[in-house]
């Protein structure tokens, strides 16, 4: 097998968006065309394209097939799909590339978080028998997880509204995010709960937005980009799906998938963590040292595009080694409830 880079990577900026559908062509085309541009490429130049979002939160079966109205029907394309955020749709793309069944490969993802009421609609993820009749939604299944970590001592209110004060500054220098500005831990510690103990700014916002990561092998990646952000490792792993079967304030998948990736020794992390507290056990289950600047573009909290967030934070971890930022970041993302399911990828400027 060969080796294989990010070279190019778009997002939409985030926010509520009355014009676009939940096919999200809208959000689409603009960064089809944004990163098609940056690497010299054309539609007809991808080998191998994948998409990630959700019938679920589309609200019709198949979805996902208007959204290749974006990709055009001429010339035809070799296309696939999966249920859950875009970074599993990159994880398949980069297969791809590695077995040599495509040169350059296209991961995208969408979602219109808008159109639905989101905390309702994540509740379907939960157990079918047990949980989801239940209909605990997704803010409320989060505090659970924040209660255990206050009562436990592993964090206090003051240490999550900090993760979000840091947040919102960091996303002061992202076009893209859709919640930023300065502000205090104690300005936002004054603010009414949501679902104690968690309050508005321990949540991710609801958003829409999309994202696109084009990777390329060995033999291309030069030649589309002038410093490629090679992929050294890949994994992800997934914990129980019963919230009564496992330990909530360790995440066992994250640890193992940062392993399996070989993720030591970053200097920058992009982490998928929509719930304040999230960040603080995933710093800790990724073995992320303070030295490690974690979510400079404001991370999840200050924009989460449902199916798009977790290829986002692997495209702006490529960015920051494509521009020379970083010499070895890292790219997170999380699937299910009270991040079960967790997805490495870690970056380089160099070819290993």
């Amino acid at each position: 097998m060969s080796a294989a880079a990010v070279v190019g990577f778009a997002q939409s900026p985030v926010r509520v968006r009355k014009d676009a559908t939940t096919s999200g062509v809208e959000m689409l085309v603009p960064i089809f065309a944004e990163v098609f541009r940056a690497c010299g490429l054309t539609r007809s130049d991808i080998g191998f394209w994948c998409s990630g979002s959700s019938d679920y939160l589309a609200g019709r079966a198949f979805s996902f097939v208007s959204a290749v109205d974006a990709i055009g029907a001429v010339p035809p394309a070799m296309e696939s799909h999966v249920e859950m955020d875009a970074a599993w749709a990159l994880y398949e793309a980069w297969a791809k590339v590695l077995t040599g069944e495509a040169e350059i490969a296209l991961a995208y993802g969408f979602g219109k978080s808008s159109g639905a009421e989101l905390r309702r609609v994540l509740a379907l993820q939960l157990d079918p028998y047990l949980l989801a009749p239940l209909w605990p939604d997704s803010v409320s299944v989060a505090a659970l997880q924040a209660r255990l970590g206050l009562e436990a001592g592993r964090w206090t209110e003051k240490d999550m509204a900090e993760v979000a004060a840091r947040s919102r500054a960091a996303a002061m220098s992202n076009p893209d995010a859709q919640v930023s500005g300065p502000v205090t831990a104690a300005e936002l510690l004054a603010r009414p709960y949501v679902a104690e103990p968690l309050r508005a700014h321990d949540c991710a916002p609801v958003g829409d937005g999309a994202a696109v990561v084009i990777i390329a092998s060995a033999a291309r990646a030069r030649e589309l980009c002038e410093r490629p952000a090679w992929i050294s490792g890949f994994a992800h792993q997934v914990d129980s799906g019963s919230l009564g079967a496992r330990d909530l304030l360790a995440v066992p998948s994250a640890a193992g998938a940062a392993s399996a990736a070989g993720a030591g020794s970053v200097e920058l992390a992009e982490l998928h963590a929509p719930f304040s507290h999230q960040e603080l056990l995933l710093r800790e289950a990724l073995g992320l040292g303070e030295s490690v600047a974690v979510n400079p573009s404001g991370g999840a909290l200050c924009g989460n595009p449902m199916f798009a967030a977790g290829l986002a934070r692997i495209g702006l971890a490529a960015r920051a080694v494509m521009s020379g930022r970083a010499s070895r970041a890292l790219g997170h993302a999380t699937s299910g409830p009270a991040l079960q399911q967790n997805l490495v990828c870690v970056l380089s400027g160099e070819a290993s």
